[in-house]
C-alpha cells in the first residue's frame, strides 16, 4: 500500500485528507507542521507523496518541502488559498510536484496523488551526454552542467529539459510534453508547463535561446551544432 504524509496544522484539513485517502486505499500518518515533517522523513523517508499546506507555524511549506528534498526526492503537492503566478513559480522552485488551490476537492486531490504516484520515470539506463557549447546535459547521471559549473534545478525541471533535449530540434505539441513529464492522466492546470519552462529557462541562463516557444503548438529544444558521446 502506498503511504501518503499529510501536513497541515488545521486537524480538519487533515481528517478529510485521511478520510478519502483511506477510502482510495493509502496509507495516512500526519504531521502538524513543517518541523513535525522533517522530522517524519528523517525517521521514515519512505512516504510515496507529501500533501503540505504553504502556511503553517513554525516552518513554511515552501521551506519544509526545500529541505525534505535534500533528505529524499519524495513527490510533494502543496495545498494553498493562494493561486498567484509568483507563489506558484516559488514552490516549483522549491521542488513542488503539483499545487493544489483551496477549497479544494478531496476526490480531486486524490485524483492528483494518483497521478503523482503512478509516474515513470523514463530516463534509467540512458548513457548518453549532449554537449552545446558550454552547454552539457548528462542523462544518465541527471546533471546539467554550465561552463563546467553544475546546474541545481528541482526534479520537474530536469524531467522537462531531458525529454526536450531527447528530442532535440524537434517541435513537441503541448500535450505531448505534458504526458510525458506529469502522467498521460496528468488533471491539472496547462499553466504548470509554461510555469516550468519559465524555470527552466532562468536555470540554463544564457542557454535559455535553446527553449524556443512554438505559438499555438508548444516548445521546441533546438540545437544545430550539438554531439552525443
Amino acid at each position: 500500500m502506498k503511504k501518503i504524509l499529510v501536513v497541515d496544522d488545521e486537524e480538519k484539513i487533515r481528517s478529510i485528507i485521511r478520510k478519502y485517502g483511506e477510502f482510495e486505499g493509502y496509507l495516512i500518518e500526519e504531521a502538524t507542521d513543517g518541523m513535525d515533517a522533517i522530522q517524519k522523513v528523517k525517521e521514515n523517508s519512505n512516504y510515496d507523496v507529501i500533501i503540505m499546506d504553504v502556511m503553517m507555524p513554525e516552518l513554511d511549506g515552501f521551506s519544509a518541502c526545500t529541505e525534505i528534498k535534500k533528505i529524499k526526492d519524495i513527490p510533494v503537492i502543496m495545498l494553498s488559498a493562494r493561486g498567484e503566478e509568483y507563489d506558484r513559480i516559488h514552490g516549483f522552485e522549491a521542488g513542488v510536484d503539483d499545487y493544489v488551490i483551496k477549497p479544494f476537492s478531496p476526490r480531486e486531490l486524490m485524483m492528483r496523488v494518483k497521478v503523482v504516484t503512478s509516474r515513470v520515470r523514463t530516463t534509467e539506463g540512458q548513457a548518453d551526454i549532449l554537449k552545446y557549447e558550454g552547454l552539457e546535459i548528462n542523462f544518465t547521471a541527471r546533471t546539467v552542467s554550465i561552463d563546467g559549473k553544475r546546474v541545481e534545478m528541482s526534479p520537474k525541471e530536469y524531467e522537462l529539459l531531458f525529454y526536450l533535449a531527447k528530442n532535440k530540434n524537434i517541435a513537441l505539441q503541448r500535450n505531448q510534453i505534458i504526458t510525458h513529464v506529469w502522467g498521460y492522466d496528468y488533471y491539472g492546470d496547462d499553466r504548470t508547463l509554461d510555469t516550468h519552462i519559465k524555470l527552466l529557462r532562468n536555470s540554463l541562463g544564457e542557454y535559455r535561446k535553446l527553449l524556443v516557444t512554438l505559438r499555438g503548438i508548444g516548445y521546441r529544444f533546438e540545437t544545430l551544432e550539438d554531439s552525443f558521446e
